[in-house]
């Protein structure tokens, strides 16, 4: 085992030496149990550093004479992959730090940076090392405990018992002759699967995954060793079946409850546990199993230990109908969250009964909503952009990853994008509308233009036409008319009309109102922005 406080060693190899003494020197490196034991000005310079000192964590430039940044990196954990190496690098310099990080280089920070910044990712360089040279330590001592692990001998024959009927004395011959040290009566087992576990170490090599099965199985044995006799074995990559001596339920799932406290305690993973009825004998086993595997079913709704149910206790329930045509109205109208209600109040009343149906057949009514969902969506768009609702629900039955929440969110998902289709395609319209509207606007600025005047003019209601013209042009529509009419008023003094005739151009009755929203709009007499647009006076006239 290591030693608590022994010293990370650390190398830094910049081309500007003042960048490399700075780091060397200012941080308290020795409060942090960090020892400084070389530097280097060049790329080169660093490689035979790092092969003469072998630092446990290396800061280096990305951009370097002789040997850059990318070639360290690669060269330098192909030489000591456990190093960890901290790329220095301006922004510019992204694309190649992005590659160092593929290369493998622990973390990266941007120039310019601060004594404190080093600090902290040279630290958290450390905590990564520390916590992987543990991990080492741990497969050490995994690979010597291997030899008390369980025969397979004994797995072989535990896993026959349980999958097939067998005359319990024959069996009980067979049982003592390999040792088994559970008692030949009263028996309950609970089936155990590791939640995620396929995708969190498909790209391990064998020989970890096999090191980590085996420590997983060896705290199901610890735990149930603190109540009872059991034994623990293998039934897939992901899954474990603890037998263990009991006679009563509420015993067995104090235990599968410690179980799982244990699993996420000491690994911080998750498990699924499936509990079988209690039996009274060997041969009786693979009822026990089969009926722990229909309570494993169970995790469907959550991660968590659920215990057998007997045939008599089945539940059958589906949405009204009142309920799907109101999903499929909202549908219609592209209103995404009267969508999003109706779908949370169908899976929240699942949720509710009790006992909660058959997973298969919750399963079955997402695939009947998403069908309807589809098959709306098919009246008003194509079948090419409709299939891409349907792979999503494919993807799902594809991945085998099949849960209550996957499945729930799924169906949310798919009614939700079928309701932006309907969205985008009214927004499409709303913003033609508007710019006619707008376009009608600057054609008749001589005449009364009210918001009801022009939301009648397009058959809308006054409310959602302001509401929609603000949305579209971020501008109000009394707001746009009058900058309309004032930009229309200063072309026309340019053009040299006189004041009355651009009064009655733009619909104002009185010259001297005219004259006084001008001004009040640009802040001149529209006499005065005669002057200075024509050059007359060159600076604004005061006010």
């Amino acid at each position: 085992m290591m030693k608590q406080h022994s010293l990370i060693r650390l190398c830094i190899i910049d081309d500007i030496r003042s960048v490399v003494e700075m780091i060397a020197r200012k941080p308290p490196w020795e409060e942090f149990h960090i020892e400084v034991i070389g530097t280097a000005l060049d790329g080169e310079e660093g490689i035979q550093l790092v092969k003469e000192m072998k630092p446990d964590i290396v800061l280096t430039d990305i951009r370097m004479p002789k040997k850059d940044g990318l070639a360290m990196t690669q060269e330098i954990l192909e030489y000591s992959p456990s190093t960890k190496i901290v790329i220095l690098s301006a922004y510019t310099d992204f694309s190649y730090t992005r590659q160092a990080i593929r290369l493998g280089a622990f973390d990266f920070i941007k120039k310019p940076f601060s004594i404190d910044e080093i600090v902290q990712v040279v630290l958290k360089a450390k905590s990564a090392y520390l916590e992987d040279r543990q991990k080492q330590s741990q497969v050490m001592e995994l690979k010597q405990n291997m030899f008390t692990s369980l025969p397979v001998l004994q797995q072989e024959y535990l896993s026959l018992l349980v999958h097939h009927h067998t005359n319990s004395s024959a069996a009980y011959l067979r049982w003592q002759s390999l040792g088994i040290t559970l008692k030949p009566r009263f028996f309950n087992l609970f089936i155990v699967e590791m939640d995620r576990f396929m995708g969190k170490y498909k790209d391990q090599p064998a020989r970890e995954v096999e090191l980590i099965r085996f420590s997983l199985r060896n705290i199901l044995e610890e735990t149930i060793k603190g109540f009872t006799q059991g034994i623990v074995f293998s039934e897939a990559l992901n899954r474990f079946v603890c037998l263990f001596n009991c006679e009563d339920m509420k015993v067995a799932e104090q235990i599968a409850g410690a179980c799982q406290k244990n699993m996420y305690q000491f690994t911080h993973s998750t498990i699924s546990i499936g509990i079988g009825m209690c039996v009274t004998s060997i041969d009786e086993l693979p009822n026990s199993y089969e009926t722990a595997l229909n309570a494993l079913e169970y995790h469907f709704y959550a991660n968590g230990v659920n215990s057998y149910r007997s045939d008599d206790e089945k539940t059958f329930w589906s949405y009204t109908e009142s309920t799907e045509q109101e999903l499929l109205f909202a549908l219609r109208s592209g209103h995404q969250e009267k969508c999003r209600l109706i779908l949370e109040q169908i899976f929240n009343d699942i949720l509710q009964l009790d006992p909660l149906p058959k997973p298969q057949h919750v399963e079955n009514i997402c695939y009947e909503l998403s069908s309807k969902i589809c098959r709306v969506m098919s009246e008003q768009f194509s079948q090419d952009r409709v299939k891409r609702l349907e792979e999503k629900w494919n993807a799902v039955k594809r991945s085998g990853l099949v849960s209550f929440q996957i499945l729930r969110e799924t169906v949310k998902e798919i009614c939700l994008e079928a309701c932006s289709w309907i969205e985008e395609e009214r927004s499409d319209e709303s913003t033609k509308l508007i710019y006619q509207a707008k376009e009608f606007i600057c054609s008749n600025l001589h005449k009364n233009l009210t918001l009801d005047i022009c939301s009648k003019q397009f058959n809308i209601s006054p409310g959602y036409f302001s509401n929609l013209f603000k949305k579209v042009l971020n501008i109000t529509f009394q707001q746009f008319v009058m900058h309309q009419r004032m930009e229309k008023a200063k072309e026309m003094l340019i053009n040299d009309y006189q004041v009355q005739e651009i009064a009655q151009e733009l619909g104002y009755e009185h010259r001297r109102y005219f004259s006084e929203v001008f001004k009040k709009h640009t802040n001149m007499t529209p006499s005065e922005f005669k002057l200075y647009s024509t050059g007359r006076v060159t600076q604004p006239i005061e006010q």
